[in-house]
């Protein structure tokens, strides 16, 4: 379905609730069995009833985003300003909550019902969620329930959802996702049912898009079921902490020059690596996975900061878990918390991505490299002794790894 059928489809069900009518954009029995609409919630008391009868979601995002006071939040697809209103009411009147919407009918909905509701702390917006009006890192909290699926372009939709989330920010959302492989017809007639016009994402797809984007800590955990692998989700993820003035996110090929350039300097202190020299970018790509790649970088300049990336220790599949990393930082932003904001957002896209088994090696001598792995829960567990000569000088090598807690609960 084109994005201005899905306009017009919601601008119709708008007017609909505003003049008093039944509102659903799913089959009657989904409503009946309390899976979409408002049964999701608990706390509607004092909203306006428009409001309530144009809850069109499959969830309860706000109460999955775990909202706090004076945050400022965003959501998706605002509709009828349900989940605005509901989040304006946890964030209070040091918050603030936008909705976004592409329907003009629905924004005039949405902000009758704020006006009736009393909320001050509310600002609707008109534009869709592949292009969201807002600057970089002006929201703390992106919400969204039951419109993620109706898009066409979802890569574009999360990725404007990391780029308007400020570092550390949280995205929590109510959705329509898949799993399993049942018979595509089946499903495809289970989508159009309960009101997935773009259809939705296999939740591996879902994971996939979302790390590509820079998202981590991924949560995505199936509700109700609507029959052939069709599933109402919450949707968890989380932009990565970094210092004032810095931003995390996954390395691009633009980013060549100012990584080989801070890898250089780190060669040159003689305390990185018995390598002496930075490899070309196409040496660097190939001898590293194509994903668990990060920059840090300054949010004024741009300017790259400190990188951080892997490399498989080996291609047999019993190792499929375990790969060696190295973190360098430009040499005038140490001491800064950066490697550290960078070692942490590693960890955690690993966990994401399945590896059990974080190793490196250090000089024994890089006493600052050493406490930083060691704050992280990296432990020394052996001593290479004199393995290599570097600059006429025979070095050890601390070997240092970290497992994955993960790796606790899992069966052999």
């Amino acid at each position: 379905m084109a994005q201005e059928e899905i306009i017009r489809r919601y601008s119709a069900l708008a007017r609909d609730a505003a003049a008093g009518r039944t509102v659903a954009d799913c089959g009657p029995e989904a409503f009946d069995q309390g899976r979409f609409g408002a049964a999701g919630y608990d706390d509607l008391g004092l909203l306006p009833e428009a409001a309530v009868r144009a809850s069109l979601g499959c969830g309860n995002p706000v109460a999955v985003a775990e909202l706090r006071p004076g945050e400022t939040v965003l959501d998706l697809g605002s509709g009828g300003g349900i989940d605005v209103l509901l989040s304006a009411r946890r964030v209070g009147e040091h918050g603030k909550a936008y909705g976004l919407d592409a329907s003009a009918d629905m924004l005039a909905l949405a902000r009758r019902n704020a006006e009736q509701a009393g909320a001050r702390n509310v600002e609707f917006l008109h534009g869709t969620i592949e292009r969201v009006p807002l600057p970089d890192r002006s929201v703390d909290v992106v919400i969204s329930n039951c419109v993620i699926n109706l898009s066409s372009d979802k890569a574009a939709v999360l990725a404007e959802a990391f780029r308007v989330l400020r570092p550390g920010g949280r995205f929590g959302v109510s959705d329509v996702v898949t799993d399993g492989e049942p018979d595509p017809d089946r499903r495809a007639a289970v989508e159009e049912r309960v009101g997935c016009a773009a259809g939705a994402l296999p939740v591996a797809e879902y994971r996939r898009l979302l790390a590509a984007s820079g998202f981590m800590d991924l949560h995505i955990t199936l509700t109700a079921g609507h029959g052939d692998g069709v599933h109402s989700a919450i949707v968890q993820a989380a932009k990565p902490a970094a210092p004032p003035g810095t931003e995390i996110r996954p390395m691009r090929d633009d980013d060549a020059d100012q990584v080989l350039a801070i890898y250089q300097a780190g060669l040159d202190t003689g305390q990185a690596s018995f390598e002496t020299t930075a490899p070309s970018w196409e040496g660097f790509t190939a001898a590293r996975l194509p994903h668990l790649r990060y920059v840090a970088f300054d949010t004024g300049t741009g300017q790259v900061l400190g990188w951080v990336a892997a490399s498989a220790v080996s291609a047999r599949p019993v190792y499929a878990g375990v790969i060696e990393h190295s973190v360098y930082v430009h040499p005038g932003c140490q001491a800064q918390g950066i490697g550290r904001a960078l070692l942490s957002a590693f960890i955690a896209a690993g966990q994401d991505a399945g590896i059990w088994t974080i190793q490196s090696g250090i000089f024994a001598e890089n006493a600052a490299s050493l406490a930083l792995h060691q704050a992280l829960g990296f432990r020394v567990v052996g001593t290479r002794e004199r393995i290599g000569r570097h600059h006429g000088v025979w070095r050890n090598v601390l070997l240092i790894e970290r497992r994955s807690p993960a790796t606790k609960n899992r069966r052999p």
